[in-house]
């Protein structure tokens, strides 16, 4: 099924269109990352090796149609590399690839620290703020039922991420995370970080009854830390 992302219509900047992210995580599939889409990538701006100008130019090249930038605690790689997209774009009859905006927050969740990322918030929403400082929320803050509440308050969509990579089975967590409100989960994951990038056959067979189960949307992304989108590190 073909997203329209550049027409998808919404009262919405393109970086805050939830109906058309929600289209394309409702046809994410296994080979959709790296190639076609990818929501999990950091930048510099946290604890990656690329600047924002550079992942979104690889971004490009690679001829992406749609990704986040999911800097921990940041949307400062999100800003500059929309920045970048503007300029680049500016009157070109090309059309860009499609960036939300992202940010990856360290939460708790039944007692154990989770990441949940974040995405097509507005970036400077009041409730959005505190998770924004560049530094893990603390105390009743980092509890994930608030952070899944404040992104929903800045008209945003809400992510389990990489839910087979905590100390509790993702069984436990996925039922927990869906009870608060989460709106997905990160399917399709490469938990061994191989090459080329695919996802952890077992995991994202439980992932997808998980999601099945509790009606959540899939995503997915490489979780790009290093200098390639096309790999974990």
């Amino acid at each position: 099924m073909a997203i329209n992302l550049v027409h998808s219509a919404s009262p919405h900047p393109p970086a805050q269109n939830t109906t058309a992210l929600r289209e394309v995580f409702e046809t994410i599939q296994a080979d959709s990352c790296p190639t076609s889409y990818n929501f999990h990538m950091h930048t510099i701006c946290s604890d990656g090796r690329l600047k924002p100008e550079e992942l979104i130019e690889q971004a490009v090249v690679l001829d992406l149609k749609g990704l986040a930038i999911t800097d921990h605690h940041s949307v400062r790689g999100y800003k500059a590399a929309q920045c970048w997209l503007d300029k680049v774009f500016d009157h070109s009859k090309v059309d860009a690839p499609h960036l939300w905006t992202g940010a990856e927050i360290t939460s708790k969740l039944l007692e154990i620290e989770v990441h949940i990322l974040c995405y097509a918030f507005d970036p400077e929403h009041p409730a959005m703020q505190l998770y924004l400082q560049g530094k893990a929320p603390r105390g009743s803050d980092a509890e994930a039922a608030n952070v899944i509440t404040a992104v929903h308050q800045a008209g945003g969509l809400a992510v389990l991420a990489h839910p087979s990579r905590y100390r509790l089975r993702a069984t436990e967590l996925v039922r927990a995370a869906a009870e608060i409100g989460i709106d997905g989960m990160e399917t399709y994951y490469a938990y061994n970080n191989p090459s080329p990038w695919k996802p952890s056959p077992k995991e994202t067979t439980e992932a997808i009854q998980l999601a099945t189960t509790y009606r959540l949307l899939n995503t997915c992304g490489t979780d790009t830390h290093g200098l390639s989108l096309l790999q974990r590190l």
